[in-house]
């Protein structure tokens, strides 16, 4: 019968066949990681992968002193360390002791760097940000003349404003002449003295837009005294001269929209200010001619010629007042004289003479109302009604 061997002692025999293999003791593998897990214990456990197969990977806490940047799914990095089994699984996996970044991350890694010494020099602070202007007549483009970049630039910002101009500068934005180029732009635009600049390209791999995160184009932006807008590739697309710039757009098109003030709206908000000017203008005018009403209400008050006015008024009132109790007494008088006329139309001698009587007088004109009065052969006056008449006692009774 065969030997029968337990499944320990076949791993272990596995695990001294990898202790003495001299290349899997200190070997690179280069791929893909994936199914990354940050350990609480702060082990690194992930996996490795290219198109032909995956291999399990651990890096211990101990060795991740040097790792100087966080794994992420889809990473492309270069694993330095040993080959072994772990005998309890039985299966065999990359023990890390040192992790760098493969063509793009290593791109990556000299981004960050290069932040970190701009940011420390101060060329990312606010203070240093110049206004975009609101309403820039002309705009300078530097970007590749070609390509969808420059045309939803022209298209974006003539559509808004049909009257803006757009100077070009048909720069290099890829490639060793790309920063050069990208400087002389800069230089160029900011001698004709645009209003505001927009400085990018469309999007591409980190290789494509590394123009724009080489140091010498970082500090061409920062020295322009021009304000530029960067517009480099799409919106999840990061470079320096994002930082560096007065504005970041995420994409050209944005940027024509952030640099190019859109002239219908302005025309409507115009003209909606416009409105609500002539409706606040109307309202003042409504209210300034009720205070002038008041006013000039108060002035006719109080004027001298209203008081003569209304004193002339008062004394018209007194003169019809006075002209009616003098016309009501004289003709309380007349009637009472009226009254008294018909008593004396009574008491009127005449008023006998007219009904046949006559009244009889001595020479001297005593009224003689008795016979003793008169002798015989006196001369008396006997007046009647139309005449008087001279008569002579010849006798009395």
């Amino acid at each position: 019968m065969q030997n029968v061997y337990t499944v320990g002692q076949i791993n272990s025999y596995i695990k001294n066949m990898f202790s003495q293999d001299f290349l899997l003791q200190s070997l690179s593998v280069k791929g893909e990681v994936s199914n990354c897990k940050y350990h609480s214990s702060g082990h690194i456990y992930f996996t490795l992968k290219d198109m032909k197969g995956t291999i399990s990977c651990v890096m211990f806490a101990g060795n991740r002193s040097g790792l100087v940047f966080r794994l992420v799914e889809g990473m492309q990095v270069i694993v330095n360390g040993t080959v072994d089994v772990y005998e309890r699984d039985g299966k065999y996996q990359l023990y890390a002791r040192s992790i760098e970044q493969d063509g793009a991350g290593a791109l990556y890694e000299r981004f960050e760097k290069l932040k970190r010494e701009l940011e420390e020099l101060g060329m990312f602070a606010p203070e240093y940000k110049k206004p975009i202007p609101k309403y820039s007549r002309t705009i300078g483009v530097v970007t590749a003349p070609t390509g969808a970049a420059v045309r939803d630039i022209i298209n974006i910002a003539t559509r808004r404003n049909p009257y803006v101009q757009i100077i070009l500068y048909p720069a290099v934005v890829q490639g060793e002449a790309a920063p050069a180029s990208i400087i002389n732009g800069i230089h160029a635009l900011e001698e004709k003295q645009v209003d505001v600049m927009i400085v990018g390209r469309g999007g591409g791999s980190i290789e494509d837009l590394w123009a724009f995160n080489e140091e010498c184009v970082a500090q061409a932006v920062f020295d322009c005294s021009i304000p530029i807008i960067s517009a480099v590739g799409h919106e999840t697309d990061t470079t320096i001269i994002d930082y560096v710039a007065d504005l970041r757009a995420p994409t050209p098109s944005a940027a024509a929209e952030l640099a190019v003030n859109d002239v219908m709206l302005t025309m409507q908000k115009i003209r909606e200010q416009e409105a609500i000017l002539n409706r606040l203008i109307k309202n003042k005018i409504e209210w300034n001619k009720i205070r002038l009403q008041t006013y000039q209400a108060k002035i006719k008050m109080n004027s001298p010629l209203g008081k003569v006015r209304e004193k002339k008024t008062w004394l018209l009132n007194i003169e019809d007042k006075l002209s009616g109790a003098m016309n009501g007494k004289i003709a309380m008088k007349r009637h009472r004289m009226e009254i008294y006329i018909e008593k004396l139309k009574g008491l009127s001698p005449l008023e006998k003479l007219n009904q046949g009587f006559s009244y009889v007088s001595d020479e001297s004109g005593r009224t003689v109302t008795d016979i003793n009065q008169v002798a015989t052969g006196d001369r008396l006056q006997v007046y009647v009604k139309n005449g008087k008449l001279w008569a002579v006692v010849t006798g009395k009774e």
